[in-house]
């Protein structure tokens, strides 16, 4: 792309299986354009490179809903290797929705449905709700849900689980998924 401009109006008229995303370009922050792209689905996962290595830009990235991150230098390999693991979950073979009571996930079109009809998730929402599903009637904790969907193995004392959680339980209804205080969030099969 010449700039963030055509490649932003490239991610939103486009049907992507990823995007790849600089973040210091002309015209327009990289950070912005990550905005804009994860509020128009269907929202590709999104790999940021960056020569920015701090910390809090990763987390705010992360947290907007970037796949993943890799700090300039890297190496071309971990790049490849990064971007086909991406793939491969795209790919793999299984079955096109999981359904725990009235609630239903399309995993290719990654819309939930509370029975109100299908609404678009972004990537971190499906993800989130995925691992909850999956793992039906089962508390999973914030640490191991910053694990599975946003690769944090620490505990971070983030309150992005909360959000997203907050995020699904408008798009899905409030008893999409229930808190256990102390604990961590379940999907029930009501």
């Amino acid at each position: 792309m010449e700039d963030a401009v055509d490649g932003l109006r490239a991610a939103i008229e486009g049907r992507y299986d990823l995007v790849i995303l600089d973040l210091l370009m002309p015209r327009l922050d990289g950070v912005s354009l990550l905005r804009q792209v994860l509020e128009h689905p269907p929202v590709p996962p999104v790999i940021v490179l960056s020569a920015v290595g701090d910390t809090a830009s990763k987390v705010e990235c992360l947290q907007l809903g970037a796949e993943d991150y890799l700090a300039k230098p890297f190496s071309l390999d971990e790049l490849l290797a990064r971007v086909g693991a991406r793939l491969r979950r795209l790919t793999e073979p299984g079955p096109a929705t999981i359904r725990v009571g009235r609630l239903s996930l399309d995993l290719i079109r990654r819309e939930a449905d509370s029975g109100s009809g299908p609404v678009p998730l972004s990537e971190r929402e499906f993800l989130l709700l995925q691992q909850l599903m999956r793992n039906e009637g089962c508390t999973m904790s914030k640490d191991r849900l910053l694990s599975l969907v946003w690769g944090y193995y620490f505990s971070s004392g983030s309150n992005v689980v909360d959000v997203y959680v907050g995020r699904l339980r408008r798009k899905l209804g409030p008893a999409s998924i229930t808190t256990v205080r102390g604990e961590g969030y379940r999907v029930d099969a009501h």
